[in-house]
């Protein structure tokens, strides 16, 4: 029976690492932001510019002005999210793996044979941890961009999904890295795909 493992996580809280992590502990392949999005810009024709243009983050002009009933003329995040999900279902209908972020929690809320986890940590700790592996940008300028990218990976939760991000009751496993640790959270993580 297929194993899949999906990982949602804050920024800085170590859900990557963890992810590749377990891929290779299980000896599943691993799938994260990059191999998903060039999976769906293969199906839908988009170029690498348009994916990086509006990868997890919501129009700012979308709203009343936009006609929700206009589908030929989308907001091309919508025809990513759609070209997203569809590679994520191919991809957990063919094999065991482990998918990093994209909301594939809810993607496949209903695959029995799926293990959804979300990793978090103190907002502190994920500064300290980014400090350490990129020594080259200020603690000030990562605690902005921890927060930016909190808030952008909110609200391309809340509009794709209607699900609050971070939402445990949508998960089966939560986890605080800066609590247990990177290797804790692993095994934790490793026994309970142990049960699918």
């Amino acid at each position: 029976m297929r194993k899949i493992i999906t990982i949602g996580r804050q920024f800085g809280a170590g859900g990557g690492e963890i992810g590749r992590r377990v891929a290779d502990a299980l000896g599943i392949p691993f799938y994260n932001k990059d191999l998903i999005l060039r999976t769906a810009k293969a199906s839908v024709g988009l170029s690498p510019a348009q994916v990086r243009q509006w990868d997890e983050r919501v129009p700012t002009d979308f709203g009343l002005t936009q006609s929700l009933f206009d589908f030929y003329n989308r907001p091309l995040s919508d025809k990513l999210w759609e070209a997203q999900v569809k590679a994520i279902r191919e991809i957990a209908d063919r094999e065991s793996c482990v998918i990093v972020g994209r909301n594939a929690d809810y993607i496949l809320r209903e695959f029995d044979h799926c293990l959804r986890v979300f990793i978090h940590a103190d907002f502190e700790w994920r500064v300290e941890r980014m400090s350490g592996l990129m020594h080259d940008v200020s603690p000030e300028k990562l605690r902005a961009n921890i927060r930016a990218a909190d808030k952008a990976r909110k609200a391309y939760c809340t509009r794709y999904t209607g699900h609050h991000y971070a939402d445990a009751t949508s998960f089966d496993l939560t986890l605080c890295t800066s609590r247990l640790g990177i290797d804790a959270a692993l095994a934790l993580i490793l026994q309970a795909a142990g049960q699918l």
